[in-house]
């Protein structure tokens, strides 16, 4: 592999724009030197209004999946007359779509106002008409929240939002098999915050006007699952669920979550409760069997262990217990799907997918060895009972043997990473990040291979849940992977050796308290020295083989069995009491400054920052922040790149029912604080950033709907959109040596931002007409096609794979206002004078002729060599803004070649 240097080159911007820009000149500008800006009279007056995130829209990102892996899928729902044709939604990554089942995918909710999806339905009576309830519908750690009722009216192609927007989580959506305009939603609402759009709603009108029909016992209950009678829609069946959560502590239950019926389409509803559970209630799974519309399942959560799986023959007037199976744990579970042919067969999500061939006596697993765990969503083809799809933690499996065999989608793109750390490798640097439920995967950022990226590039460090990976920046064969509660291991690439190295605390010290995600980080002054962090920070000197602790307790060290839930404190009997929680009161960010050895920075789920300047013999407790609520999760500390006194910190209320954004930066080591938030948006907290190693006024930020930066140090931020969909951005990680930003998300995998330079020289470009950028060097070389020609060989239209970024010299440039024709320039004047009521005239024969006969305008890009000769001429998009173009290094033909897209 060749590198070869764009100083070699002399590159030529050259406008040539439309004879209506009188103000522009007509000539080509000089030919520059690359990256120098062709000329210097092109500022522009209004320059300080300040940058536009359109104006950076040529800055692509590029996802890199995986697909290997996959993610939790919640929901599914097929086309009633197409069984090809399937909906996928995704708990955290959105929906998907198949018109091939399964052989391709696409994505068709990304730029919506949530990407987290809670339940999706095709209407039975017009299948082009879909609904989605945004947010998840389960209980666990690391759920997130919609912004209500969503409508498409051609296939997925365009949504409308149709309302309740504080519903928070949907459970599930009815359509009427009658009428299409009659429709009930189950809102849940809130898991961390009471009141909002609660209950069972319903819609006559399609949506445009909703009416509660079933409100919830409290604020803290919502509507869980829905169904109709089998044979007549106006007969409903309901759940409903109290729960909530908070940082410290989780109690799923409470008196209003119950099981109801109304016989009138939602007119009046009434409680069911004949031979059920004489205890508090958590969540309940429902079904109403196909077979008998009489016959009705629940799965009930209840206190003292009096849940269990229940039937009823009468319609709901009296249930029995038929066993005690229950979700491992219920709150992630708990839904269900009755046979359509037979009455007696129920399929159960579980940690192992369950059916019962006898009413639900007893249970057995058809998971099989090759199936992901944690099931959420079951489908079973009307037609052919035999044929399953099944949705969980590991993505999407189908099966045609009812569970004798299953076969994987390897093609969806949903894995959600915590975590994200890069290599140094050459010549492509590799990505390790820890997943939700599926390993810490590694794998290149790109390929020599012609065919891309394939899953069968990924590896796996660790397995379990995955979070904080770290690399030697040294040797890339190293790598550090953790799972849950701190569980450590050293892996050799080379050798295969995974050895456990997770610190001890000593004989008489308190046991450790290991967040979910603890805090791992390769101190940047010594490859070998490793800070991990429970409630103590340890270091180790030797790569984990011996550690010693440099802190004490960092928490406050309360008691969390004495803070409230739901307005009051629980006892030890209440509903799942802190189930699938972390024991609260540990050190969950860490860092060390990279200009100074020794100041760490520690911050702790109970919202303490701590910091020592001598390398953890003295430390300093912050524990109130001007503007910050006093238990904030403290969700990432990022020392300054460039100053050892600044550092930046990151806060997350979420749980305790505050979603605002707390971004928070210190100039004097900790003493005092000051807000960065800037107009970051309102309602979206913010879970990390990062600082550019160039330019301290360059900042990234990881939000709940994206990633955004920040070119004057946090005052104005701008969302990035170009190529990332509205996603939970969990992580961020700057590969320094190709200045690319790498984006870790929470159900669209990794994506990357390549060569980011031109932000740092945002605030002199954007004052100048036009400009060309630096260009950095390209790397030549011959792709290996080892699956044959083609991007997939001859492996199928399944095969999943992610394109490389297109080969050769990656040229950047702006222009501060899009080339037009004439005839674009006359429309947009008789635009706006129709905007303002004015005359429009009909423009001279000479004007119209001069429109037929204009050229169109063009960005030409010549490359030449050292000596004055044209090697390639390329064209490049005529828009507003930043803007790619890539040379492959080759000569040109007999005419301009046009410039692939690319960054």
């Amino acid at each position: 592999m060749t590198r070869l240097a764009p100083a070699s080159l002399v590159l030529l911007l050259a406008l040539t724009p439309s004879r209506t820009l009188p103000a522009q000149p007509r000539a080509n500008p000089p030919r520059a030197a690359a990256g120098t800006p062709p000329g210097a009279a092109t500022q522009r007056p209004d320059s300080a209004a300040g940058p536009r995130a359109a104006q950076f829209s040529g800055l692509r990102f590029r996802g890199i999946g995986p697909a290997n892996a996959s993610g939790r899928v919640g929901e599914l729902a097929i086309h009633p007359s197409d069984k090809s044709t399937w909906y996928v939604g995704v708990h955290s990554g959105g929906v998907w779509k198949t018109v091939n089942a399964g052989t391709t995918w696409t994505s068709i909710f990304d730029g919506q106002g949530s990407y987290s999806i809670g339940t999706v339905v095709v209407d039975p009576a017009n299948p082009l008409t879909i609904w989605v309830g945004t947010g998840e519908n389960n209980g666990q750690r690391s759920v997130g929240w919609g912004d209500g009722v969503y409508k498409s009216t051609d296939g997925g192609r365009t949504w409308n939002n149709t309302g309740l927007k504080s519903s928070f989580h949907i459970g599930r959506i009815l359509v009427d098999p009658r009428n299409s305009d009659v429709v009930y939603a189950a809102a849940i609402g809130s898991m961390w915050s009471p009141g909002g759009d609660r209950g069972v709603w319903k819609t006559a009108d399609g949506g445009k006007t909703w009416t509660q029909s079933l409100k919830p016992e409290n604020d803290w209950t919502g509507a869980y699952e829905l169904a109709f009678d089998a044979g007549n829609p106006d007969v409903l069946y309901a759940t409903t669920w109290q729960r909530g959560r908070r940082q410290w502590g989780f109690i799923d239950g409470g008196p209003g979550s119950a099981v109801w019926k109304s016989a009138d389409a939602g007119k009046s509803w009434s409680k069911l409760s004949r031979g059920l559970p004489n205890e508090e209630f958590g969540k309940i799974g429902l079904a109403v069997s196909p077979a008998n519309s009489k016959t009705i399942y629940v799965q009930v959560e209840a206190a003292n262990r009096a849940g269990g799986f229940f039937r009823s023959r009468d319609g709901g007037q009296n249930f029995e217990r038929m066993s005690t199976t229950v979700g491992g744990p219920p709150f992630y579970y708990h839904k269900l799907a009755a046979d359509p042919k037979n009455v007696d067969r129920v399929y159960a999500v579980n940690v192992q997918m369950q059916v019962t061939e006898d009413a639900g006596r007893t249970f057995r697993s058809i998971q099989g060895r090759s199936m992901h765990v944690d099931n959420h969503a079951v489908w079973i083809d009307p037609e052919d009972t035999d044929h399953l799809l099944v949705g969980n933690d590991g993505g999407l499996y189908e099966t045609r043997d009812r569970g004798a065999t299953w076969r994987f989608m390897a093609n969806l793109p949903i894995t959600q990473f915590y975590k994200v750390d890069v290599d140094n490798a050459e010549p492509f640097y590799n990505i390790c990040g820890g997943t939700q439920d599926n390993n810490t995967l590694c794998g290149p950022s790109q390929t020599r291979n012609g065919h891309g990226t394939l899953n069968a590039d990924w590896f796996i460090v660790v397995g379990g849940d995955g979070f904080q990976p770290r690399i030697d920046p040294t040797n890339p064969d190293l790598i550090y992977g953790q799972s849950q509660h701190g569980e450590l291991a050293r892996y050799d690439r080379k050798t295969g050796e995974r050895v456990p190295i997770q610190p001890q605390p000593e004989p008489g010290e308190p046991a450790s308290r290991w967040h979910w995600d603890a805090p791992l980080i390769i101190s940047p002054h010594a490859n070998a020295r490793l800070y991990f962090s429970s409630q103590r920070v340890y270091r180790s000197d030797d790569r984990g083989d011996t550690w010693r602790p440099v802190s004490g307790d960092l928490s406050r060290q309360l008691d969390r069995n004495r803070l409230p839930i739901m307005g009051r404190v629980w006892s030890v009997d209440a509903v799942a009491k802190n189930t699938s929680t972390s024991l609260w009161g540990a050190v969950v960010s860490f860092a060390e400054s990279p200009k100074k050895e020794g100041v760490l920075w520690a911050g702790t789920d109970d919202g303490l920052v701590n910091v020592t300047e001598d390398g953890g013999q003295n430390w300093r407790k912050l524990d109130s922040i001007p503007g910050v609520p006093k238990l904030a999760f403290v969700a990432d500390i990022e020392p300054s790149n460039h100053d050892p006194n600044v550092a930046y910190a990151v806060f997350n209320n979420h749980k305790q029912g505050d979603y605002a954004p707390y971004l928070y930066k210190t100039t004097d080591g900790g003493r005092s604080w000051a807000s960065v938030t800037g107009d970051l948006p309102a309602g979206q907290p913010v879970w990390t950033m990062v600082e550019d190693h160039v330019d301290p006024n360059l900042l990234f930020a990881g939000t709940e709907i994206g990633a955004f930066f920040s070119l004057d140090g946090g005052k104005k931020w701008l969302k990035f959109g170009n190529g990332l969909p509205t996603i939970q951005v969990r992580d961020l990680a700057i590969q320094k040596r190709e200045n690319d930003l790498v984006v870790a998300t929470f159900g669209r995998g990794f994506y990357i931002l390549h060569d980011y330079r031109p932000l740092r020289q945002a605030a002199r470009t954007l004052a100048q007409r036009a400009a060309l950028l630096p260009v950095k060097d390209a790397r030549m070389f011959v792709p290996a096609t080892p699956l044959g020609g083609g991007p997939r060989g001859s492996q199928g239209d399944d095969l999943y794979t992610v394109a490389n970024p297109p080969a050769g010299a990656v040229i950047t440039y702006y222009l501060r206002d899009p080339l037009r024709t004439l005839r674009q320039r006359r429309q947009a004047a008789e635009r706006s004078a129709n905007q303002r009521n004015a005359d429009v005239y009909y423009p001279p024969w000479d004007s119209l002729r001069a429109e037929e006969n204009e050229e169109p305008p063009a960005v030409v890009l010549t490359v030449s060599d050292e000596q004055g000769n044209v090697v390639r001429r390329l064209t490049g998009p005529v828009g507003a803004g930043f803007q790619r173009v890539v040379w492959d290094l080759r000569h040109h033909g007999s005419a301009p070649v046009t410039g692939q897209g690319g960054g």
